[in-house]
């Protein structure tokens, strides 16, 4: 069986986890915890995939993702 690789983004917020897959639309879920946004990323990545094979449709893989982070001051 083949395996596909997807870029995940995860974020903390006060309620818990979020998770989205930039390769694919609308491709995003949540969680409690790390480890369950993780398990429901997957589960919802795969439903994309099965969609995807059964329409015929490429699967777009992951591309080169750079996260980073800047600084920004006030505006006055």
């Amino acid at each position: 069986m083949h395996n596909f690789r997807f870029s995940v983004e995860i974020e903390k917020d006060i309620d818990g986890y979020t998770a989205f897959c930039p390769e694919l639309q609308g491709c995003y879920t949540q969680g409690e915890t790390y480890e369950e946004v993780l398990d429901n990323i997957r589960d919802v990545i795969r439903i994309h995939v099965d969609d995807h094979i059964e329409s015929g449709d490429t699967i777009p893989q992951a591309q080169l993702i750079n996260l980073t982070t800047v600084d920004v001051p006030p505006h006055r």
